[in-house]
């Protein structure tokens, strides 16, 4: 049987997103010393899958194909924090009507959403 140990994110500088993912979701690093290269951010509560950081080369993804989705029952509240953390909005084109989510990117361009989960 399998499970989803880790998702991992293409980061240019692995220090910035260890700060900036510690912070917004409360994640810290497995080991004690931190790799230029290479992160495992694991649950301070233990309580969740682990959110690995790999220094890449590779362009941001405007339109990426895997995406972390953080669920809110104050988006508002969350989204504002985030952006001071370092988050900025994408102008994204395609949000449906009564859209429950909102795009944004973190420090290294990575796209994810704040979900509406008030109701």
């Amino acid at each position: 049987m399998l499970r989803v140990g880790s998702t991992v994110l293409g980061v240019s500088d692995v220090r910035r997103a260890v700060e900036f993912w510690g912070r917004a979701i409360g994640y810290v690093p497995r080991d004690k010393e931190i790799d230029e290269t290479w992160v495992v951010l694991v649950p301070a509560d233990g309580v969740g899958q682990n959110i690995s950081l790999m220094r890449s080369d590779t362009p941001v993804q405007e339109r990426p194909r895997v995406h972390l989705d953080l669920y809110a029952s104050e988006p508002d509240r969350e989204i504002d924090r985030l952006i001071e953390l370092g988050a900025s909005r994408v102008d994204w084109p395609d949000y449906p009507p009564n859209a429950d989510f909102t795009v944004l990117a973190d420090t290294e361009g990575n796209r994810f959403c704040v979900i509406d989960k008030s109701a």
